[in-house]
This record gives structure tokens, sequence and C-alpha cells, in this order.
């Protein structure tokens, strides 16, 4: 077997500060972005283009309800409203409004939620969003994005402004190691192979796209071939991307850090039924809320680690055989 390079873990920038980072060159570019924020600002890290355009930064207090109204309105007025809260906020006590209110008529609003998963560690799990990439998957006319790194955060969410119509991108609290160089090109509803591989391929997305990635290179000793897709948009997904893994590999992971029912795993799993039926296997929340802790200890307890990735990887190549 030929020797592939290895990936090397260079931590970068957490995806909200790339957001926050991104947020303010793209204010600088187009003065019809404006931004709503819950009293979370220096945690959403939208406090940098609260600072540079306070004429255009709407604190709307503890009510994500009220916020996703406001920027409804304000997308009713031309506007470019960018509405960030916690995922679990934003989602959960704004899915009223994020449904009756941007998803009915089709508003250009953009939703950005921080903090998302259980990576947020400490504090604990009435803040830690594990159902929201499902709930806004259900939202009709929704794009749905959860970049990998900090490089591919501030690209998607450029394409997400671009984007004419409501989109929701979930970022998260810790560093992320780095995947991409800045001439990578991203494109909503289409993913990005990482790692070529003839035997088994992940699809993954956030924090699991890098742990795939050390997963590969373990199995790769093992004579696995293991092929890596960085899943960055999870509706539209990327139909030929997973359809062409299912037929030259045979065999699929997915790997996110989100409940396993209603997350990325079921959309891939929706197509892999309707194209090229293949065995597969499930990484991530089994069916519980997580304790408090440090982030690294909960993604070692709750399965979303490079072994628990190399584990299906192993189990999917043996029903495969």
């Amino acid at each position: 077997m030929a020797t592939k390079t290895k990936f090397e873990v260079k931590l970068g920038a957490a995806t909200r500060e790339a957001f926050g980072r991104e947020l303010v060159e793209l204010g600088r570019a187009n003065q019809d972005i404006v931004v709503c924020d819950a009293d979370l600002s220096k945690s959403t890290m939208t406090v940098y283009f609260a600072k540079e355009f306070p004429d255009r930064f709407i604190s709307c207090g503890i009510a994500e309800a009220d916020m996703v109204a406001i920027g409804a309105g304000l997308a009713y007025g031309g506007k470019i409203p960018v509405v960030s809260s916690f995922s679990a906020f934003v989602i959960n006590k704004g899915f009223e409004q994020l449904r009756v209110a941007v998803a009915y008529p089709k508003l250009n609003v953009k939703v950005v939620g921080t903090h998302s998963g259980i990576s947020i560690g400490e504090d604990g799990p009435s803040q830690m969003s594990v159902e929201e990439t499902g709930l806004a998957c259900s939202l009709p006319g929704f794009v749905v994005i959860s970049p990998a790194d900090e490089l591919s955060c501030r690209a998607l969410f450029r394409e997400a402004v671009n984007h004419n119509g409501p989109v929701f991108v979930r970022t998260g609290r810790p560093k992320c190691p780095i995947l991409y160089t800045a001439d990578q090109k991203f494109e909503i509803g289409k993913a990005v192979e990482l790692a070529d591989g003839k035997d088994v391929t992940v699809i993954a997305n956030g924090l699991l796209v890098a742990q795939a990635m050390i997963a590969a290179d373990m199995l790769d000793a093992e004579g696995i071939s293991v092929r890596v897709v960085d899943m960055h948009t999870v509706k539209p997904i990327d139909r030929d991307a997973i359809r062409k893994a299912a037929t030259e590999t045979g065999a699929i992971v997915v790997a996110e850090e989100h409940l396993v029912d209603g997350g990325l795993g079921v959309r891939v799993a929706q197509v892999v039924a309707e194209t090229a039926p293949v065995p597969m296997e499930f990484v991530g929340i089994q069916d519980t809320y997580a304790e408090s802790g440090q982030p690294e200890e909960l993604l070692e307890k709750y399965g979303l680690v490079a072994k628990d990735v190399a584990a299906a990887i192993r189990k999917v190549a043996g029903r495969k055989r």
C-alpha cells in the first residue's frame, strides 16, 4: 500500500472566533449587514462588529425569540441581518420565530449559533446544543452549515452571506485543528474530500473531521484505506459525494458532535438508501445529554474521538467483508 501523508494536528482559532473576525470584514464591504445579539456578544464574538459598527449592532437582551423576529423585520427592510447567540438558545428559544417569521416567508436572515455540541464543556447540558442541526434542517428552505476549522468557517460564512435565503451556521467554542489552506475553495452543498481511500469512507463535519483524519492514519497502519469527506453543508447535502463514496468504497461511517438521532448521519443514510445501499456505522451522541466537564474529557467519555471513529471503521469494514 502506498504511504500517505500523515495528518499533523495544529490548533487554529475556534470557529466562533473565525466567524466574528469574518463578520467585521464583511461589514466593511457591505453596509447592509446588521447584527443582532442576545446579550452574549463577548462569547459569540459579534463584539468585534459592535465595536466597529455600533450603529449597525442591536443588543436584544436575553430574548432570542425577539431577536429572530427583529432580524426578520430587518430582512423585510432590505438589510442582511445576522442574528447570533449560543446554538442552544437561538434554535430552541427562537424556533417558532425561525419557523413562522423566517422560514415560511423565505427571508434573507443569517443565523449563527455558537458554543455548539458538548465541547462547550463546563457550562453543562443546559447550554450544550446537541439537537440544533436536526431542528435547523427541519425548517424548509434553510441552508445548514457546520464548518470544521477557522478557514472553512470564514469562507463558508462568506458564502452564507452571499446566499439569498435563510442560513444556519453552527460554530463551536474550542480551538480547532487546522485542516485547510487559504487557497481551498468552498461552495454551499459541495463536500470536500480531504483524504482518499478505497475501503471505507468517513463522512464528518465540525470537530469530528479532524478526528476522522487521525483515525484514517491509525487504520492506514492496519491496512485499511480510509477516505475522509468533510460534509460541511448538511442541507442541501452533497448527494453526488455520498453516492460516489458508497459506490467506490462500499462502506460508510458518519461522525458528528450531535445526537445520532436527527443529525448528519440521518441525512447521509437517507441518500445512501436511495442511491447505493452499503453498510453504515454512526459516531455521535447516543440518546443522552452530557455532563459538565472539560471538553476533552467529555468528547472522550461520549465517544467522539479518533479511537471511536477507528472502531466504527473496523466494524463497518468487517460487515462489508
